[in-house]
């Protein structure tokens, strides 16, 4: 039994799909459908570790409890070897945003690091535009708007941090929202690419940080102080320290929390002890993704479900963290407006007894693509 009894009324997965959201913390390479990894690999003539879905899903851990985070990461080997073409990663962004949109996520900001999609004859640029393309198209297709946060990986070198960085710099303006330290984060300090961070601070672009997961606080600590985070990846030991915790809480800064992956890599022993309550009690900025969609086996609508059913989250608790989602996105403050006030007329029409007033969220959904559909200066107001 989890920390404060029962939750009265618990409601289905299916009232949690039909919420708006975001995902502000997904790895393209880790949300891959499975069925499209065994097709790439045929096409490409690539050898695979299974050659049908149920052991293909086992030799990537999917949902399982690896126990660490370099575990964990391991299943990315496999991912990223079908994952080096314009067609691969085309088409893996394209349907990563339309399983997105199914269960409405209204807006996704997907991360990856293009140096490890250069194993063939791709050139970096080629890497960012591809998957630019793939998401630009399904949002076209199916109405989700997305963006791109770059990654550099802490345990290759801070010259390929910077590298990736520039990038950033590149793109800015042109899809590419933010940047991100990935990878193992034990013995791998964010300081050690703080080049890569200085140089996007100067271009005022925005800054994740993965920390607070492998490593104590002391990793939160330097994402913001030495690295200068707007957001924190994961930051599920940031109990640990009270003080920063108050920190953090007092100004503002989004926690981008995947229950699921934490358990998942070990971080957390369950969900029913995920500091997830604690920190929504304190006042901070939580907000609830999925990490990857493929390994970790979930949703955002799974992971909100599983916060209301198994860590006790209320649903005005949900309606908070989702209307945290669209405050925490790397948007321009007037686009957050035109989100927030949509959203927020949207999520009126859904109870905390699992009706959904089907009237007021059509006129919701027709105000606001009324509202699309108008000039951004008119939009902006």
């Amino acid at each position: 039994m989890r920390y404060g009894g029962p939750q009265v009324n618990e409601l289905p997965l299916s009232f949690f799909q039909r919420l708006p959201k975001t995902d502000l913390h997904v790895h393209l390479d880790g949300s891959l459908r499975v069925e499209t990894i065994l097709e790439l690999a045929n096409e490409q003539g690539l050898e695979l570790p299974a050659t049908d879905v149920p052991g293909l899903r086992s030799a990537l851990h999917a949902g399982e409890n690896t126990g660490s985070l370099v575990k964990y990461l391991e299943a990315f080997d496999i991912t990223l070897r079908v994952l080096q073409t314009e067609d691969a990663l085309y088409r893996v962004a394209y349907e990563l945003a339309e399983d997105a949109a199914a269960e409405n996520v209204r807006y996704m900001e997907v991360r990856y690091s293009p140096m490890l999609h250069v194993r063939e004859d791709l050139r970096l640029t080629e890497v960012v535009e591809t998957v630019l393309r793939g998401l630009h198209d399904a949002e076209t297709d199916h109405g989700i708007e997305s963006k791109l946060i770059l990654c550099g990986i802490r345990n290759i070198s801070p010259e390929s941090s910077l590298e990736m960085a520039e990038l950033v710099v590149a793109y800015k303006g042109r899809g590419v929202v933010g940047f991100d330290l990935a990878g193992a984060e034990y013995d791998y300090p964010a300081k050690d690419h703080q080049e890569a961070f200085a140089l996007v601070r100067r271009n005022n672009i925005n800054v994740t940080i993965h920390a607070g997961e492998a490593y104590g606080p002391p990793s939160i600590a330097q994402a913001l102080h030495d690295c200068g985070a707007h957001r924190i990846g994961h930051g599920c030991r940031l109990r640990e320290d009270g003080d920063l915790l108050h920190y953090v809480v007092d100004h503002r800064i989004p926690l981008e929390c995947c229950p699921s992956s934490n358990v998942q890599t070990g971080a957390i022993a369950s969900l029913e002890t995920h500091p997830l309550r604690l920190y929504k009690n304190l006042g901070a900025r939580v907000t609830i993704n999925t990490d990857n969609r493929l390994i970790t086996d979930t949703t955002v609508s799974k992971e909100l479900w599983l916060a209301h059913t198994q860590i006790g989250l209320s649903f005005s608790d949900i309606h908070q963290i989702i209307i945290n989602g669209f405050k925490s996105a790397f948007l321009p403050f007037h686009e957050k407006q035109r989100y927030l006030a949509s959203v927020s007329k949207q999520l009126d029409a859904f109870a905390a007894d699992g009706t959904i007033d089907e009237a007021k969220l059509e006129a919701a959904r027709q105000a606001h693509a009324r509202k699309q559909a108008l000039p951004a200066t008119v939009t902006a107001e």
